[in-house]
């Protein structure tokens, strides 16, 4: 069966047995004392609007029955250690694997959406960093105004993750599946290297395990 890998130089591709990042840095702080904080000019090409909007559109998506229930098996007991609402962890990991699984989009890597938030927010929906980055994956708060919805939709598992896994994929096509320019777009660290380090190393050594859940499925149509 395929995999997801993240190579040495940080590109994401299909290939054969995983392979993980050598990490380069052992970092992990609060949400909003972290490098993971977007910055002001972070998300704002204009290419995205549509994109964005798209994915708003499009919200609904119907996981494979088997691999939605090892997706949760694996995941659950993890994050249940960072978000002890039991109803709040269930719409979290229903939502990543459903974007991450997005029919008619590429795939993105559950684990990797999931060390985003991570480091962004550390799961808090509640989380605003100084540049006014709200929610899960700190989504920058002139997308609301722009597709409109309101700031508060924000703080929602469900809206958050829909933009903030747009805005990944985005980035993703955009430096052909180069894991670390990719999110170093996202964040708004164009050149610098600590925070695409950080969720790498929190991907790989916490988040991996189940990137390749519908590969098969998919392969097969």
């Amino acid at each position: 069966m395929a995999s997801w890998t993240s190579c040495a130089r940080g590109s994401l591709r299909r290939s054969d047995p995983v392979r993980h990042c050598l990490a380069l840095a052992l970092l992990l702080c609060g949400a909003l004392a972290s490098p993971g904080r977007a910055l002001a000019d972070a998300q704002r090409d204009p290419e995205l609007q549509a994109v964005v909007s798209q994915a708003i559109a499009g919200a609904e998506c119907f996981p494979d029955k088997y691999d939605s229930a090892v997706w949760y098996t694996l995941m659950e007991p993890k994050l249940r250690r960072i978000v002890k609402d039991s109803d709040e962890r269930l719409q979290i990991l229903k939502t990543v694997y459903c974007e991450t699984h997005r029919d008619g989009a590429q795939r993105l890597p559950p684990g990797l959406v999931l060390a985003v938030m991570d480091i962004e927010s550390r799961f808090n929906r509640w989380a605003v960093s100084s540049a006014g980055a709200v929610g899960l994956m700190q989504v920058m708060p002139f997308w609301p105004e722009q597709l409109g919805m309101k700031r508060h939709q924000l703080t929602h598992i469900d809206h958050n993750l829909r933009m903030g896994c747009a805005i990944l994929r985005f980035y993703l096509a955009r430096e052909r599946n180069d894991v670390r320019k990719a999110l170093a777009r996202y964040n708004g660290s164009i050149g610098r290297r600590e925070y695409p380090d950080l969720v790498i190393l929190r991907w790989t050594n916490h988040w991996n395990g189940a990137d390749d859940l519908g590969v098969r499925s998919v392969a097969s149509r």
